[in-house]
């Protein structure tokens, strides 16, 4: 289908905001010929964002990119940043000169197990798209988010979603209410490609990836409980065994009153199940005095995908 952009004036400008993930349940089975692993995860993204600002500039300056906030040091400000090439690969499909600053306010942790990336190449998208007077539909801007990122087409939609293949294939999930969680920031990084690794060795056979119908449930029903008892994530034991601190951090959580605790993706950051959001200013207190984890911070699911902020001229 052919799509027209529109030309955008110098000057003007689109923010967005798009969400944190985290994995209430994360199976993994066996590698797949193009070096992913086919998994089945059940997605909820969190109110913890990432804002990125699009803004035209004038003809031939290209696309450039700044990174500001607490996580801005650990990611490059240059082409190989996901936010840059979510709007190059745009650009290109539009047949428009990229020619944009884009601006990464960062809050989501770097290599964190939260798709922080992902939310921001997700935000450039729908920043970019809109900028150049929304030539691509939804349906379509996802499918250009799965060629970036397993992660993005979440991002883009938000809520709570089943994913599948490599996470991209979503299906949307009965949520009823909200969830109030506590996140656990622990110093460093663990990379996805090594935990995968890690897991395959450990392992004599490969698994087939399912979907545990009591994840489901429990969120239909808005049972905390008894989600917080069906938390589950193969790749939990990989990020302990990378980072022990971890096993200690979800044991600390348990002992505190949490409903249930799980490493998010392939870690580090630790996810802590309250009852309310009473309980989790409590359990995040709790955390925080501990000395286990560098900070903690309490969060809200399910929140919605990548979202337009404002626009000025």
């Amino acid at each position: 289908m052919n799509v027209l952009a529109l030309p955008a004036k110098a000057g003007n400008r689109v923010t967005v905001k798009a969400p944190a993930k985290i994995n209430i349940q994360l199976s993994v089975g066996g590698p797949r010929s193009d070096g992913f692993h086919d998994i089945a995860t059940v997605y909820q993204a969190v109110s913890l964002f990432d804002e990125i600002s699009v803004t035209a500039l004038a003809p031939g300056s290209g696309a450039t990119i700044e990174i500001t906030g607490d996580e801005a040091a650990d990611l490059a400000a240059d082409e190989n940043n996901l936010a840059h090439r979510a709007v190059t690969t745009l650009a290109k499909k539009l047949k428009v000169k990229p020619d944009c600053h884009i601006e990464v306010k960062k809050s989501i942790p770097v290599a964190a197990g939260l798709a922080g990336g992902s939310a921001d190449a997700a935000a450039a998208l729908v920043g970019a798209n809109t900028l150049w007077g929304n030539p691509l539909s939804k349906e379509q801007l996802a499918t250009m988010a799965a060629t970036l990122g397993s992660d993005v087409p979440f991002a883009l939609r938000g809520g709570t979603a089943v994913g599948r293949g490599r996470g991209e294939v979503l299906a949307p999930t009965l949520c009823r209410g909200e969830f109030a969680w506590v996140l656990a920031f622990v110093e460093g990084q663990i990379s996805t490609p090594e935990s995968y690794q890690l897991l395959d060795e450990s392992r004599a056979l490969h698994e087939v990836a399912e979907i545990d119908e009591r994840v489901l449930t429990a969120l239909a029903t808005g049972d905390a409980a008894a989600l917080g008892a069906a938390l589950s994530n193969d790749l939990q034991d990989v990020a302990i065994r990378l980072k022990p601190n971890i096993s200690s951090l979800l044991e600390y959580g348990m002992q505190e009153g949490a409903l249930g605790a799980l490493v998010s993706g392939s870690g580090p950051t630790c996810i802590f199940l309250a009852r309310d959001n009473d309980h989790a200013i409590d359990l995040a207190v709790r955390l925080s005095g501990g000395a286990v984890c560098r900070s903690v911070r309490r969060v809200i699911g399910p929140a919605p995908g990548a979202k337009v902020e404002s626009t000025s001229s």
